[in-house]
């Protein structure tokens, strides 16, 4: 039987074939990510518990043997053509991703050369699961085997969030690009942002995670995500510090009135959102789920009350979920105002969880929500697509190995 899969690089395949006379060399894949737990202490240099999810970045390509990248993206039908020794930024574009990953690898150091490709994303776009983020590993996948260098997952993740910060324009943390670099099957990844040392975590037995799309998006570039961070980084610098991860709660407790209101409650939430993120790690080594479950909730409500970056919509998701039969807990994730949220459900239950919530939903907000069961999946990798008569199948070369072994 076909998988969801199978289908995309049939059409990658077929797209590069159309294009460029001749089958591709080989494919290139990176994953999109749900956060667990841990929103908005990435880049307050504290922890985060992300999972690398079935759906991601696929690109068909060949090698060429000039400095020219030709990339037709199926999802917009268009094909963006820049050469390496002339990179130019125009109007913002999908195309602008691309680009700002030539200009991070070239100015590490790293000597690039030219590729065709046809690429397509089954991540939902500016839901909060980081399409832009599995669009730039498997960009810089495709790199690395064009240029032939050597694959250095935390530090490809480091040079495509430079890419997005410095190119693109988008203040993220190093999660996105880190957990699309190093996601590893049936586990989440806990990553502390400040020396990206990473260590799996287990899922807990019985448990799967329904990824919830309210329908709703927002774009980071025009929200309110880089004043939360300024409003993070004022507050790091009243109790003179480098970052809130090293402010600890006694000391938070004991200051907090000196702060103004509003960044008292972004450090408030950031201090104790890092705290839940250990917690829960440990929870899941313990194959607690309902430990687990407890501290998501916490989480949605201090996003919602202390760092302010929930929706009704969001708001309304969360709701839903936990009122269902079989959620353990629920919390928005991702950076907020739209998108998507996460619940930890009893597997028995998962397919009654996911009718019973999309009706609810529904009937709520005048919205049609997409709910889907997500597998936790490795990170960035490289690969063949092979044809036996009838039956199709991605066959790995090499999976990218996480330092968390």
């Amino acid at each position: 039987m076909m998988t969801a899969h199978d289908r995309l690089l049939e059409q990658v395949s077929a797209g590069f074939v159309t294009r460029f006379g001749a089958p591709p060399l080989c494919f290139v894949r990176a994953p999109g990510r749900v956060n667990l737990i841990g929103e908005h202490t990435d880049y307050n240099g504290g922890f985060v518990l992300p999972m690398a999810i079935d759906r991601a970045t696929w690109i068909a390509l060949g090698p060429r043997a000039d400095a020219r990248v030709r990339l037709h993206s199926l999802d917009y039908d268009e094909t963006a053509s820049f050469d390496l020794g002339d990179l130019r930024k125009f109007q913002m574009s999908w195309s602008e991703y691309p680009k700002g990953v030539a200009w991070a690898l070239q100015g590490s150091g790293l000597s690039l050369r030219g590729w065709d490709g046809v690429a397509k994303c089954d991540v939902p776009m500016g839901a909060g699961l980081s399409s832009s983020a599995a669009f730039e590993l498997a960009t810089a996948r495709a790199f690395g085997v064009a240029s032939g260098f050597e694959w250095d997952a935390p530090r490809m993740a480091l040079l495509c969030q430079k890419a997005e910060n410095q190119w693109v324009g988008v203040q993220c943390g190093v999660m996105d690009q880190m957990i699309s670099a190093v996601g590893r099957e049936g586990h989440a990844v806990l990553i502390d942002c400040r020396d990206l040392s990473t260590q799996l975590v287990p899922l807990p037995p019985g448990a799967v995670v329904a990824v919830m799309d309210t329908g709703t998006r927002r774009g980071l570039v025009d929200s309110a995500y880089n004043e939360r961070r300024a409003q993070c980084e004022a507050a790091a610098a009243a109790f003179g510090v480098v970052a809130l991860r090293d402010v600890t709660t006694s000391a938070f407790l004991a200051c907090e009135e000196d702060l103004h209101p509003i960044v008292r409650k972004r450090a408030r939430h950031v201090i104790s959102e890092i705290q839940r993120t250990l917690a829960a790690a440990e929870a899941m080594k313990k194959g607690d789920s309902a430990e687990l479950g407890k501290l998501m909730n916490q989480s949605h409500d201090s996003l919602r009350d202390d760092f302010e970056v929930s929706s009704l919509q969001l708001n309304a998701m969360v709701e839903t979920a936990r009122k269902t039969p079989g959620c353990f807990g629920a919390r928005m994730t991702g950076a907020g105002f739209g998108g998507c949220a996460v619940a930890l459900v009893n597997a028995n239950l998962a397919k009654a969880f996911t009718g019973s919530v999309a009706a609810s939903y529904q009937r709520e907000t005048g919205l049609e929500p997409q709910i889907h069961i997500c597998e936790a999946t490795n990170g960035a990798s490289l690969g063949e697509y092979r044809s036996y008569g009838t039956h199709t199948t991605w066959s790995p070369y090499s999976t990218i190995a996480s330092p968390a072994e």
